[in-house]
């Protein structure tokens, strides 16, 4: 739990919604949107592990989360799209991780389970 005055909220999210627009308004010109997408991976140094429609997604998922996370209790928006996005990065960034998980298992898996409790 965090106290602060209501100033200091509505500053906060005066520019969470300022910064919103901004990203917002640059996606809607093609400039801007290069312009983004090339300052990404200076912000976001793990952005180099997305591939190209990944890199787009996250491009539309960070400022619509700045615009979610300027409205009262929605202050995650902005930390649940850096984590999920980072973690595929994560995933892609090691090429053993998507193909162990994709490997078939081997074996009977419809024995017994025990429960320990």
């Amino acid at each position: 739990m965090v106290l602060t005055t209501a100033l200091h909220a509505e500053r906060t999210e005066e520019s969470l919604t300022t910064a919103s627009r901004l990203f917002l308004a640059l996606m809607k010109h093609d400039d801007g949107a290069r312009s983004l997408l090339s300052a990404l991976p200076e912000v976001f140094p793990w952005v180099r592990h997305l591939d190209d429609e990944e890199m787009r997604a996250f491009t539309v998922e960070l400022p619509e989360g700045l615009s979610d996370a300027a409205e009262p209790g929605a202050g995650e928006a902005v930390h649940r799209t850096l984590v999920s996005w980072r973690a595929t990065a994560r995933i892609n960034s090691d090429p053993d991780r998507p193909r162990e998980a994709l490997r078939p298992l081997d074996g009977d898996y419809l024995g017994a389970v025990e429960v320990s409790g």
